[in-house]
């Protein structure tokens, strides 16, 4: 076993080599050599057919899609499943679809395993470990996990990043930015800005691929639950792990979904499944930080707690964006259309000018949808999924928290309706909400947050007497002036101008006429065919606008 200063030193070193790695790679396309791109020729070549085989001209449906992410093989399948959380950007019918694709692939030989382990650890995997089962656990398209045995004796998980997955992953997305090119104007395109998904997804996945995020992510977690008697969170050993390489505790424990189990050891599944939801809302409202991929896979239940695994993918929530939501679906409940929109409008950012009136017809609509429902009785994961596709509608970009949260709900749900489908989660989250509001920090924040309200709005009463007291005085002497900003939507405006420019080439068109008639009675030279010269322009004059009105008309239809 190394010394602590080596181990320390070593996981320096490696942070410097990954930082070198993601530098190189960033360029990797632009300066390739003849055996790279040959590589990148084939793998296009691979892309071209299976585009091909499913006919991708004639446009994309979520089914069609995810058979294409499928044949592409697991580097495509990873992004599938990220493009699954941002229903923001993609329609919910394909993040739904996408949900389906199977994050199992075959595992990479041992061999190369034991090339990643040396390479993070700069010696064989024998002198850190007493041994390492070569039959992986699970293997998935960026890593696969191994039980193993540390010198010390402790039972442990490697996850073990696949050998140049980072290279590989930076190709196919360069290589899916050439593809959407190809895609026909009446497709998924028309729905989506594909570009702004690809950057989103590279993003995302560069931070999945670097472990030590992962495990700054395990550490938060652990903090945040400590004094939570019911969840556990597995050992990090931080000394063995890198950014290709985790170590953490082996959980021998019962995936949440295996009810046979479950109940053969005597558990309550009506208890697992409110200590569960319960769990999930204190990470969303108090801490901001959640678990946003809770499948059954990710959760584990031992020793009557609930362990939580795979912190790969993290949502977070600042305090702003957490009240907002709440008073989103406060209005639902409270059927306040203008509480929604207001918060809708703080939550998002325009792609464009915003159009109010529109936005506050579609709340409208949705609260058509639920009606007067008490707010027991209302599905939060339809909720968020609803006022997601009004803001969709609306071009209004949401948060990156807020879209991992509606995954991660929608992945709640299914799980409660497997083991427990008498728990309410709204239930749950109402009586959470009542503790908190019960609490006495809480309390604190709240009367000083409204003891500052009081106060700028006691400053501003003060001077209501003498701003009315001048604008009385003002109307009385005719000074008074009342400015007005009125704003038309952008149809509106268009058809103004259309109108106002069809009847000023209207008034030329009769003006040139009327004008050339009279010219047409006189004696005026030159003439043309007999005809008054200037009377003729007048008449082409008159005819060219008329023509040009005509094309125009037909042209706009």
């Amino acid at each position: 076993m190394k010394s602590e200063a080596d181990q320390a030193q070593r996981k320096n070193l490696e942070v410097e080599n990954q930082q070198d790695k993601n530098e190189k790679n960033s360029t990797a396309g632009k300066k390739s050599n003849g055996k790279d791109t040959g590589t990148y020729k084939e793998r296009l070549k691979e892309i071209t057919a299976v585009l091909h085989k499913y006919a991708i001209t004639r446009g994309v449906s979520p089914e069609k899609l995810r058979l294409i992410l499928t044949d592409l093989g697991p580097t495509f399948i990873k992004l599938g499943q990220i493009m699954s959380m941002r229903s923001d950007i993609l329609p919910k019918r394909y993040c739904d679809e996408l949900m389906k694709l199977c994050s199992d692939v075959d595992p990479m030989p041992f061999v190369e395993v034991e090339e990643v382990l040396r390479e993070a650890f700069g010696c064989p995997w024998q002198e850190e470990f007493q041994e390492i089962q070569e039959k992986p656990l699970g293997s998935a398209s960026i890593a696969q996990v191994h039980r193993a045995v540390l010198k010390t004796g402790e039972e442990v998980v490697i996850k073990v990043q696949r050998k140049g997955i980072y290279e590989i992953m930076a190709r196919d997305i360069g290589l899916m930015k050439k593809a959407v090119k190809l895609l026909p104007p009446v497709s998924i395109k028309e729905a989506v800005d594909l570009n702004l998904v690809l950057e989103e997804l590279w993003r995302v996945t560069q931070e999945e691929m670097n472990f030590l995020t992962e495990a700054a992510n395990m550490e938060e977690f652990s903090r945040k639950n400590k004094n939570v008697a019911f969840v556990k969170t597995p050992i990090l050993y931080r000394e063995y792990t890198t950014a290709s390489v985790l170590v953490m505790e082996y959980i021998d424990g019962i995936p949440i979904d295996h009810k046979e189990e479950l109940l053969a050891g005597g558990y309550d599944l009506d208890e697992i499944g409110s200590k569960f939801v319960d769990n999930f809302i204190k990470q969303v409202m108090d801490d901001g930080f959640f678990h946003a991929d809770p499948h059954p896979g990710n959760v584990m239940i031992q020793g009557g707690k609930i362990v939580w695994i795979d912190m790969g993918m993290m949502g977070r929530l600042n305090d702003r964006d957490r009240e907002l939501i709440g008073q989103a679906i406060e209005g639902v409940a409270m059927n306040d259309i203008g509480k929604i929109q207001d918060a809708v409008l703080a939550l998002g950012e325009f792609k464009g000018k915003p159009n109010q009136s529109r936005l506050y017809t579609d709340i409208r609509d949705l609260m058509a949808k639920y009606g007067t429902a008490d707010f027991g009785e209302i599905d939060i994961v339809e909720i968020l999924t609803d006022l997601m596709d009004v803001m969709k509608e609306n071009k209004i970009v949401m948060p990156h928290g807020l879209t991992m949260l509606a995954r991660g709900l929608t992945h709640m749900e299914g799980v409660l309706a497997d083991i427990s489908p008498e728990i309410n989660m709204v239930q749950i989250a109402a009586a959470r909400l009542k503790g908190n509001l019960l609490d006495e920090g809480n309390w604190k924040k709240q009367m000083k947050g409204t003891g500052k309200k009081l106060y700028r709005s006691m400053l501003r009463a003060v001077d209501i007497p003498a701003l009315a007291a001048d604008f009385l005085q003002g109307c009385m002497k005719g000074q008074t002036k009342i400015n007005l900003d009125l704003h038309a939507s952008d149809d509106l405006a268009w058809l103004m101008r259309r109108l106002i420019r069809n009847i000023v080439l209207g008034l030329w068109v009769m003006a040139l006429l009327i004008s050339s008639s009279i010219i047409c009675t006189t004696d005026m030279t030159p003439k043309i065919m007999g005809i008054p010269a200037f009377g003729v322009l007048g008449y082409f004059g008159a005819l060219v606008i008329l023509m040009y009105l005509f094309i125009k008309h037909f042209m706009k239809k």
